[in-house]
Formats: C-alpha cells, sequence, structure tokens
C-alpha cells in the first residue's frame, strides 16, 4: 500500500509540473517574447510580416486534457481510502480565445491557484491513508497471535521477574511515569506430574508421600501447581504480590480436587528509596530454611525435604516481618538467578518476623505467635565462584489437630490426647527449631546442604497422646549445570534427604522416619518448558490417620518410584 501511496504522490507533482510549464508557456507568448515560438504554437506565414510576428495565434482553443490517476489497491480498502480511487487534475481554465490575452491571463493566475490547492488537499489526503495503513506494516503485533507469541517468547521462571522488581535498580524508574495499575506484571507456572512405583518391600505400608498426592494407589496424572502471580511496585515505597493456586485440595475433601487457595498475598513497604529496609505484612514465605524459600519453579527436586519442610506447612504464614537487604545483597540474589544458578529469591540479608504459626491458609488454633529470624551471609570469590552460608530459628506454641486411630493397631479408634478433639486438649505444646545452611551454587558444580534442630509436637511411642519430642534432619543435594549449544540447560542433581521427630502439619503429629534418596536430571530445553525426570528409592513413615479399629496407622512405606514433571513458565 505504500508504494501506492508513493505512486500517487509522484504522479500529483508531476501534474504540477505539467500544469506549471503550460501556465509558464502561455505566459510568455501573451507577452510577446523575442524568442521563437515553440513548436506546440506554429504562425501562419501571413502573419510573418507582422509586427505581433511571435504573438501566439491558435486556430483552436487550447484545452489540457484532464489527468487521471488510478490505480487497485493490493488489498481491501478502509473506508476512508474508498472515497478516494483517482486524481483529477482539471486546466480547462487555461483556454483562451485568440487575441483575449488579457482575459486568458486572468484565467490562468486562477487556474494556477486552483490546481495547487487541489495538490495541497491531495497531499493532506494521503498522509490520511497512511496513517489508516500504518497498524498494517508489522502483521506480527496487528493480531492476536502475533502478540500471544510475544509474550511467549519473553516468559521466563517467575522467580526472576520477583527478585528483579525486589531489586534497587528498578527504583529508578519514577513512580508518576504510569498509572499503578500500569506497572503490575502478570506471570506464573505450572506442574504437570505422573509418579510410577516401581517397587514396594514385603510387608511395606501402602505408598504415600506428603508433598505429592499421585504417589499412592489407584494415581496417575496430577496437577500438582497452578499458580498465576500479579505484582509490581503500585508507588515509590509499596510493592504488592499476589499468587493464588488453583490446584489446592483441602483435607476433607474425599473426589474433588484443584480448588483456588490463596498462597501469597502481602505488601513489601519500603522505608528508603533503594528498597534496602522493608516491611512486609500479609500471608509470605516464613523466613526458615533457604529450600523452603526457593520458588517450587526453580527448585531441582521435586518436593522439598521434610527435614525442614515440616517446620511451616506451606511454607508460609500470615504475620508481620522486616527484611533488610543492602544493595550489594539485592545485585547478589538477583545475578544467581538471572544466571539460571537455582536462586532462593531476595527474603533479606536479615529477617525477623512473628506469624500466626498453624500455616499459610490454615485457621489458627491458639493465642500465642511464633518470633523468626534469619541471617544468610552471600559472598562472592575472586573467581566468580559465588556461595551463602545463612543460620535460622524460630519458637512459638502449636495446636495438633487430631484425628481417631487405633494406637498400635490396636482396640478401638481414638482420638489421641493433646490434640484438638482429643482428651485434655493442650494448643501450646513447645514448637522450637534452629537450621543451618550451606549453598555452593553450581558454576558448573553446585552443592546444597540444610540441617535442623529442635523439639516439637510428636505423638509417643504409645499412639496415645502428642507431647513434645526431639527432632533432627536434613538433606545434602549436589548437581551439575550442563549448557548446551542447541538443547538448553541440563542439571543432573543427587539428594539424601533424612528426618526423625514429630511431623506436626499431619494429623495427630506423627513420629515420623525418613531416610531417602532422590537422583534425576531436569531438562530446560526453553526459557518457558522444562522436564525433570528422576528415581526414588525411599524409606519413609506413611502419615495417613486411619481410623479403622484394628488398623494400623503410621507404618513405614519402603520401595522405590519412577517419577516425571512437565513445568511450563507464562
Amino acid at each position: 500500500m505504500v508504494s501506492v501511496f508513493r505512486r500517487l504522490r509522484f504522479a500529483g507533482i508531476a501534474g504540477t509540473c505539467l500544469g506549471t510549464a503550460l501556465l509558464s508557456t502561455a505566459s510568455a507568448q501573451d507577452m510577446a517574447s523575442p524568442l521563437s515560438p515553440p513548436s506546440a504554437f506554429p504562425t501562419s506565414a501571413s502573419q510573418s510580416a507582422s509586427t505581433d510576428r511571435y504573438a501566439p495565434q491558435m486556430s483552436a482553443p487550447m484545452s489540457v486534457v484532464p489527468v487521471q490517476f488510478t490505480e487497485p489497491f493490493a488489498q481491501p480498502m478502509p473506508p476512508a481510502v474508498q472515497e478516494i480511487d483517482a486524481v483529477d487534475v482539471s486546466a480547462t481554465a487555461l483556454a483562451a480565445a485568440p487575441g483575449d490575452a488579457s482575459g486568458a491571463a486572468a484565467d490562468l493566475q486562477l487556474s494556477q491557484a486552483e490546481l495547487l490547492q487541489r495538490l495541497q488537499q491531495t497531499e493532506a489526503r494521503l498522509k490520511q491513508l497512511e496513517s489508516h495503513a500504518a497498524p498494517l506494516k508489522d502483521p506480527k503485533t496487528a493480531t492476536m497471535l502475533g502478540v500471544m507469541r510475544e509474550r511467549w517468547d519473553k516468559a521466563q521462571d517467575p522467580s526472576i521477574t520477583t527478585v528483579d522488581q525486589q531489586t534497587h535498580s528498578s527504583s529508578a524508574k519514577k513512580a508518576s511515569e504510569k498509572k499503578w495499575f500500569d506497572r503490575l506484571s502478570i506471570r506464573g507456572y505450572a506442574q504437570f506430574r505422573y509418579n510410577e512405583i516401581l517397587e514396594r518391600e514385603p510387608g511395606s505400608a501402602p505408598a504415600q508421600y506428603v508433598g505429592d498426592r499421585s504417589i499412592g494407589e489407584d494415581q496417575n496424572f496430577l496437577i500438582r501447581r497452578a499458580r498465576v502471580i500479579i505484582s509490581g511496585d503500585v508507588s515509590d515505597h509499596l510493592y504488592v504480590y499476589l499468587q493464588p493456586d488453583f490446584a489446592s485440595t483441602p483435607n476433607a475433601s474425599v473426589d474433588q480436587i484443584q480448588f483456588t487457595q490463596i498462597r501469597d498475598w502481602y505488601g513489601d513497604v519500603y522505608l528508603d528509596n533503594c528498597k534496602v529496609h522493608r516491611i512486609r505484612v500479609g500471608q509470605s514465605k516464613v523466613p526458615y530454611g533457604w529450600e523452603n524459600m526457593q520458588s517450587s519453579s526453580n527448585r531441582l527436586a521435586l518436593d522439598r525435604a521434610d527435614a525442614l519442610n515440616s517446620a511451616v506447612r506451606n511454607e508460609r504464614d500470615l504475620g508481620l516481618f522486616y527484611y533488610y537487604t543492602p544493595e550489594f545483597a539485592q545485585d547478589f540474589f538477583k545475578e544467581v538467578l538471572d544466571m539460571g544458578l537455582k536462586g532462593s529469591g531476595n527474603y533479606g540479608m536479615f529477617g525477623m518476623g512473628i506469624y500466626n504459626g498453624q500455616g499459610g491458609s490454615l485457621a489458627e488454633q491458639n493465642d500465642d505467635v511464633h518470633f523468626v529470624t534469619r541471617l544468610t551471609v552471600p559472598y562472592r570469590f575472586s573467581s566468580g565462584q559465588m556461595m551463602e552460608v545463612g543460620v535460622q530459628g524460630y519458637i512459638g506454641d502449636y495446636a495438633v489437630i487430631g484425628q481417631s486411630i487405633s494406637p498400635l493397631g490396636v482396640g478401638a479408634a481414638v482420638t489421641p490426647a493433646g490434640t484438638i478433639g482429643g482428651a485434655a486438649t493442650n494448643r501450646y505444646i513447645r514448637d522450637e527449631r534452629i537450621a543451618g545452611t550451606f549453598v555452593w551454587y553450581p558454576q558448573p558444580l553446585g552443592f546444597q546442604a540444610e540441617w535442623n534442630v529442635g523439639r516439637g509436637p510428636s505423638l509417643n511411642n504409645a499412639q496415645t497422646a502428642v507431647i513434645d519430642r526431639a527432632l533432627y534432619g536434613g538433606y545434602v543435594q549436589s548437581m551439575y549445570k550442563i549448557d548446551t549449544q542447541n538443547c538448553g540447560v541440563i542439571f543432573p542433581f543427587i539428594r539424601w534427604s533424612y528426618y526423625q521427630g514429630g511431623y506436626k502439619p499431619e494429623r495427630n503429629a506423627p513420629y515420623s522416619q525418613i531416610d531417602e534418596v532422590e537422583m534425576g536430571t531436569e531438562w530446560q530445553f526453553t526459557p518457558q518448558c522444562e522436564l525433570t525426570t528422576s528415581y526414588l528409592l525411599t524409606d519413609r513413615t506413611n502419615t495417613t490417620a486411619n481410623s479403622t479399629a484394628n488398623t494400623l496407622s503410621y507404618g513405614q512405606f519402603e520401595g522405590s518410584v519412577l517419577r516425571f514433571q512437565f513445568q511450563i513458565n507464562y
């Protein structure tokens, strides 16, 4: 279409030049120029001796034939384009009768002005038509498919965008430049799983895994997570983060799954312009355990280690927190994620806070609050190798939800004492832990280890009451980052996990023993798609409470599982 406009414009200019030439010639003849008459206006032999020898003498009035420029468009035109399909240039007023030179000159002046006016109108209309055609210059962005493709190409791990928004450099963009809703970003991820139990030892309890319902009898595919995240700086001093999960299943549900549940809903109030000091209010992750704070979209192992994950249900709770993150630490946390080194995000170099204690999206059961604090030290060696060490701890009182069981599989089912629903309910069972963290980022070889000790609610050996008991455990993991030229990024890993102690988020807080090894590979063949395959060899307590009389609860599941997960980032 642009080429059509250019040809129309060229034709208009050519018409102007032609009209101007004709006007100039006529004016010159009217003024009896001493030059020889143009061949276009020949004189008769009888006039050669006359004093008006060179005055133009025409046998008939001269008329300029109207010039039309028409060309069909290569594609359907908008209504505004259809209004003009040709350009008419008429100069009939140029005609003048012989001997009437004064009248011809006046007509010529009027015709020239009219011609210039028409040309200006044509130029204006051409510019208008070009503006109508501008959106068609790039068909990719003019269609919904093109917009979706552009968004898909920019998709990445959601945790990268989160840490970028929490880094001081983003504060350089003045909040006044956009409306608050224009500064919010929308992203997310989803995880689809399939597990196959390869082996179960004789006498083993039924297969069960706290973090994955698809490990068990009569199970196949599962949507493990379906998250949508809305976040951004709505002003210079307020950052908001909202994350619902569309694949949650409440404990009381028997055959219905995939309910929507709030995972995160909080605001960060920055006390300065560099995002060094901030106060967080709302439901968010509790700063206990480096792996607990690491996003599931960015973790290698399919599930978090039980030893630290049992400390906080859903890794989150409702509370008030303070984080101190100097600028060099902000840059460190952002860089490890930008480099694809499996960081945990920005939860401050130092943090502390108070929270309910029952866990995210669970009703509070007592008047006590938990207190938590954490210190982590990021360090970069002269070689460029990055490392992080940290320590964290919390203290509070916890209330355990009870359910009837047959103690040690003998007799009628009763609810253990000390639980909500049982005899002598105790809503204030001591709950305290301390943990250490060491992370050697994969450049390309990496190590990751955490260990915690403490005391917490746990079912006694007789399975008749819940008391506070000692606990300990952790994990050690090794991984290797392989950057391929054409096949994306590959992360082989192996992890050993161990835990012994009460599993307080489960009914009756069963005393659990877990000893397992998981090895696998994560393949990021594009920034939007990841495939993880792993082999799990486990010996773990089945934490399902069985209310049938004379039936043992909390037996050990011993066996192996082949696991698959496909993740999409959007």
